[in-house]
């Protein structure tokens, strides 16, 4: 799987998430103060767009996560 793949999947999840939590008619509503947490998953990839910057790549990098256009030699 690769770097972008995966902080895709992430970013989906923790929207799922946060709003599961944030939305008041959920069953495992918390506080509406979860959505800014989806507000802030959705601005950083708005952002990601235009500048390609991803800080959860490093994190992934280490983990050894292949870099986008990688080859797998089989």
């Amino acid at each position: 799987m690769t770097i972008e793949r995966a902080i895709r999947i992430m970013a989906g999840f923790f929207v799922m998430l946060s709003l599961a939590l944030g939305v008041e008619a959920s069953p495992i509503f918390v506080s509406p103060w979860f959505l800014a947490f989806t507000a802030f998953v959705g601005f950083n990839l708005f952002q990601s767009g235009f500048t390609g910057f991803r800080p959860p790549s490093f994190l992934l990098k280490k983990l050894g996560f292949k870099e986008e256009g990688t080859v797998c030699t089989r």
